[in-house]
């Protein structure tokens, strides 16, 4: 599973390998592109398809949940068909899912066409990382190439708005899903001759009862976590994410006892996988939940429109894309518990300087502060790929990378369900008074309610936003002197130790 001292110096990647990576930048840059490109359309959408609130919801949050849910099982069929193939599949049935949501004449057609997206979206995440690895046998060149891979899916999130609101300047709503059809076009005529194929020589079969109790798992667990978010606490969403963390242990147990598991538990028994996964989480935590509300308190605190509030999100994206690939120069001289540590206190400065804010007026401190978060912590969740990627058996890194990526999704909903409802506690806590109109600020301001009341309302959430900065702070200080300990014996570049 390790590559020893001694053993011979590995083959440097060629221009072909390069070209592939390009390839592979392009289903990461689209993905990622699709999970925020459609928060623009949403109004022009509504006013075309006429959905309920209901099913309003699931357009935005089907596509999201599809790809966390079938994530593994999509690493794992990729281990066993070939990475290539499943690859150039997931690109195909992008495309046409594309298509067909750009065309829907109704919701039911729409919710159907990004849950097609969603799965399609499930196959070219772990397939990309998984064909990383095969193609870059250098430690430094595959660090180097996943930090790429992972600047070009950061990038889709920070030109998805940007792009969506250009385009929905001049066409119809339908158009932001068409950028993927030219794309994915472009990787069907260009993947099969520069990206290699690979799969495992012992496949085994695939364990489809393991992958059905995988999605529901996480279908459960996304889908409660969500709901906390939005609405709060209450018994429905609890016992969602209660008979999720049942699944979950199921699915463990079985993975233990199946021949054929589709996730190599004997990966965690490793000390730098476990706590690069724990880094992942964390992290994810981190970024989901303050992006979630720093995006609320730019549009409804500011009053910046969702485009501006995109464009002053650039500086914190561009500080995270262009922080990666020198940290993975570094962590092949600097232990990664020591490059954990630093990442993770950089973003705990960033996020107490956001715990500082106490009104509108004080937009230069929130950014400042949120490039220092992401500036910290991206480089963090590609290093952490990199390291469970490079950790696993040549075929079985489909399958890691799906842990990976898994755990990341995992967290983000987790930060923002647990620190948006903090953040919503203290909102709540601090109002003057209480009714229907101030459940939350978005509802507070689409009330026309009297100028003190929304001034209060806009004080409480500000409010809310510094206590959840403040405890997010706390959290990645405590995981940095944590990793710290842990991987106080690992050296850079060290092979995983098992404990």
């Amino acid at each position: 599973m390790t590559e020893h001292a001694n053993a011979p110096a590995p083959a440097r990647a060629g221009r072909r390998e390069w070209l592939g990576l390009a390839m592979l930048a392009l289903p990461a840059l689209l993905v990622s592109m699709d999970l925020t490109v459609l928060h623009l359309a949403v109004p022009a959408l509504s006013v075309d398809l006429r959905p309920s609130s209901s099913q309003l919801l699931w357009v935005v949050d089907v596509y999201g949940f599809m790809i966390a849910g079938f994530l593994v099982t999509m690493g794992t069929l990729g281990d066993r068909i070939g990475r290539r193939r499943l690859l150039l599949i997931g690109a195909a049935a992008f495309g046409v899912a594309s298509a067909l949501a750009a065309f829907s004449t109704s919701a039911e057609m729409l919710i159907a066409a990004r849950a097609l997206l969603g799965v399609a979206g499930a196959t070219l995440a772990p397939s990309t990382v998984a064909l990383i690895r095969n193609m870059f046998h250098d430690p430094r060149q595959r660090t180097f190439a996943i930090s790429l891979w992972f600047m070009s899916f950061m990038a889709g999130s920070a030109v998805g708005p940007l792009i969506g609101g250009a385009l929905l300047e001049f066409f119809w709503w339908g158009s932001v899903f068409l950028i993927g059809v030219p794309v994915m076009a472009l990787l069907l005529v260009v993947g099969p001759l520069v990206l290699p194929e690979h799969r495992s020589d012992l496949p085994g079969r695939l364990d489809l009862v393991g992958a059905v109790v995988a999605l529901a798992a996480v279908l459960s667990m996304m889908w409660g976590l969500k709901q906390v978010a939005e609405h709060g606490v209450a018994l429905p969403p609890l016992l969602a994410v209660a008979a999720g963390l049942v699944l979950a242990g199921w699915f463990v147990r079985r993975q233990r006892q199946s021949p054929d598991p589709l996730i190599d538990l004997r990966l965690f028994r490793m000390r730098t996988v476990a706590v690069s996964l724990g880094v992942l989480t964390v992290g994810a935590i981190g970024i989901g939940g303050i992006g979630y509300l720093t995006a609320q308190y730019l549009q409804l605190v500011v009053g910046l429109s969702p485009l501006q509030a995109g464009l002053w999100m650039l500086p914190p994206l561009g500080a995270g894309i262009l922080t990666t690939v020198p940290a993975s120069a570094v962590v092949h001289r600097v232990r990664p518990g020591v490059v954990f540590a630093v990442g993770l206190v950089t973003a705990a400065v960033g996020l107490a300087l956001v715990g500082q804010v106490t009104g509108p007026h004080q937009l230069a401190l929130v950014v400042i502060g949120l490039v220092l978060v992401f500036g910290g912590l991206m480089p963090l969740l590609a290093m952490g790929v990199d390291i469970v990627v490079a950790a696993a058996p040549p075929e079985r890194t489909g399958a890691a990378s799906a842990l990976s990526e898994t755990t990341q999704e995992l967290g983000i909903a987790l930060g923002i369900a647990f620190l948006g409802s903090l953040a919503t506690a203290v909102y709540r806590g601090g109002l003057p008074v209480t009714s229907a109109e101030l459940s939350t600020l978005g509802s507070a301001k689409a009330a026309r309610l009297p100028p003190d009341v929304v001034a209060a309302a806009e004080s409480a959430f500000t409010d809310g936003l510094r206590v959840a900065s403040l405890v997010s702070a706390a959290a990645l200080a405590v995981s940095a002197a944590l990793a710290v300990v842990l991987l106080r014996r690992t050296g850079p570049s060290a092979p995983a130790e098992e404990h």
